[in-house]
C-alpha cells in the first residue's frame, strides 16, 4: 500500500460537540495461501510488511516469502502471503490485539529456537549519547495528530533513520519494520538499531532477537521479563532514552560510556 493513500486516523465527534481525530484500528486477517492463520487489530496500512512481520516474529516460516498482498476483500481487511510454513504453524491460529500481542507466549526456551545467540563482541559500538538522541529523530505524523499511535524506527550504528511506522499496536509498529527488512532481503539486521516510542516488553525484544537486531532502545522502561530476555540473547537493551540520557540494562560492551 503506498504510504500517501494510508488513512491512520478518523475525524470524531466528542461528546461536548468538540471535533476530534482518534488513531483508526482494525481487524487484519492472515492468510498463508488462503488459509487463515491469524487476526490481528492494527492501523491500516504496510499490511503486507505487517502480514510478513508477525510469521517471522512467531517463527512460523519455513523458507522465503515468495508473494504477499491484499485479497479482493472489499475492506481491504484481509492480506494473502505466499510462503511454506513451519510445522508447528500449520494447525494454530493466532488472534492478537492492539495493546498486548500474541496471547499465551511461551517461555524463554520457545524463543531460543528461533533466534540465534548473539555474541555481545558482535554487532556497532554506538556512543552513549547517540543512542539517548535516537527516539527523538522518529517521524511520527500519526501520533501527532491524534497522541495514540506507537512507533518504532530502524537506524544506522550512526544514527541515520531509515524508516519509521505506526501503528495502534508497539507490536505490530515493530512487525512492519521486520517485515519491510525480510521483504528487502535485509535481515538479519546485525548492523542496525532498533528504536520504539514506548516501553519495551518481552515481545519487542522477542521479535527484535528473530530479526537479529543487537541493539534495541526505547522511550520507556522496560519488563523485567525483557530484561532476561535480552540478556539470555546477547542484545543490548537501553530504556528511558531521553534527550540526552538512556539507561543500559543489558549488553553494555556495545554502548561507548562517553557522555
Amino acid at each position: 500500500m503506498d504510504a500517501s493513500a494510508i488513512v491512520m486516523h478518523a475525524p470524531v465527534i466528542r461528546d461536548d460537540g468538540v471535533r476530534d481525530r482518534v488513531a483508526v484500528e482494525e481487524p487484519l486477517e492472515i492468510r498463508v495461501r488462503g488459509r487463515a492463520l491469524a487476526v490481528t487489530m492494527r492501523t491500516p496500512g504496510h499490511d503486507e510488511e505487517l502480514a510478513a512481520g508477525f510469521l517471522h516474529g512467531e517463527g512460523l516460516l519455513a523458507g522465503p516469502v515468495r508473494a504477499v498482498g491484499p485479497t479482493a476483500d472489499l475492506a481491504g481487511n484481509v492480506v494473502e502471503v505466499d510462503a511454506d510454513l513451519a510445522p508447528h504453524a500449520r494447525e494454530r491460529r493466532f488472534y492478537t490485539t492492539s495493546s498486548c500481542g500474541v496471547c499465551g507466549k511461551g517461555a524463554l526456551e520457545e524463543v531460543a529456537v528461533h533466534s540465534a545467540l548473539m555474541d555481545p563482541a558482535d554487532g556497532p559500538i554506538v556512543d552513549r549519547a547517540l543512542l539517548a538522541a535516537l527516539p527523538g529523530h522518529l517521524r511520527q505524523p500519526g501520533f501527532d495528530v491524534t497522541g495514540g499511535l506507537h512507533a518504532t524506527g530502524l537506524f544506522t550504528a550512526r544514527g541515520e533513520l531509515l524508516y519509521a511506522r505506526e501503528d495502534v499496536g508497539r507490536h505490530n509498529a515493530m512487525d512492519k519494520v521486520i517485515g519491510r527488512a525480510l521483504l528487502d532481503g535485509t535481515l538479519p539486521l546485525s548492523d542496525r538499531i532498533l528504536c520504539v516510542s514506548g516501553r519495551l516488553s518481552f515481545e519487542l525484544v522477542q521479535k527484535a532477537a528473530v530479526a537479529g537486531a543487537p541493539i534495541l532502545v526505547g522511550v520507556g522502561a522496560p519488563s523485567s521479563l525483557a530484561v532476561d530476555l535480552a540478556r539470555d540473547r546477547g542484545l543490548t537493551l537501553a530504556g528511558f532514552a531521553r534527550g540526552d540520557r538512556v539507561n543500559v540494562y543489558t549488553g553494555a560492551a556495545r554502548v561507548s560510556m562517553r557522555a
